[in-house]
């Protein structure tokens, strides 16, 4: 009888930690998901944006369609990224829509009149501001998913994971380009 109490006993700790153990798994999830809308409507935010920012920098810069363009093509690449869910994806195009950016406002340096345009001043510092908050989110995006990853191999989460579908999520990276110094001169004679 006493054996058999303990039996229960035992198993009944036993839920009560796989209960909690799922719990703590399913908030883990879920904050990963929360990080990524977080990136999600920022990155919504930009990518209205950056229209205005082209259409603006239109009206003065005709010799610089290139420029413009790339800007547009790597929008549209993130916005593609974006929409599909597609981390790896997403780190290449938020690269290359970085660069065209960082190009753009280089060569805006060589257009006075557009430099001190209203409009033009207003959106290079909501789109800049918009650049900080989304590396902002990509920091907790990825501290959620290293948190996450680490739960799900671990034991005995790892049994808990398995028995329930919990998976890893990848990280967001990106091109290495991105964390190399930027070469100021090279900006300035763009």
């Amino acid at each position: 009888m006493a054996s058999g109490l303990i039996l229960l006993i035992a198993l009944a700790l036993f839920a009560v930690y796989g209960i909690f153990l799922y719990n703590q798994l399913v908030q883990l999830k879920h904050n990963v998901g929360k990080s990524w809308s977080n990136i999600d409507i920022l990155l919504k935010q930009r990518h209205d944006e950056l229209p205005k920012l082209v259409e603006t920098c239109k009206q003065y810069m005709q010799f610089e369609q290139e420029t413009l363009e790339k800007v547009m093509l790597a929008r549209n690449q993130v916005a593609n990224a974006r929409e599909s869910r597609n981390i790896s994806a997403l780190g290449q195009a938020e690269s290359a829509l970085r660069a065209g950016l960082g190009n753009l406002f280089a060569v805006a340096e060589a257009y006075p009149e557009l430099k001190t345009n209203e409009t033009f001043q207003h959106l290079q510092a909501r789109i800049s501001g918009l650049e900080n908050a989304i590396a902002d989110r990509r920091e907790f995006y990825n501290e959620s998913v290293n948190v996450n990853n680490v739960r799900v191999e671990q034991f005995p989460d790892t049994l808990v994971a398995r028995l329930f579908g919990f998976r890893q999520f990848p990280l967001l990276r990106f091109a290495s380009e991105e964390k190399k110094d930027v070469d100021i001169r090279q900006l300035f004679n763009t």
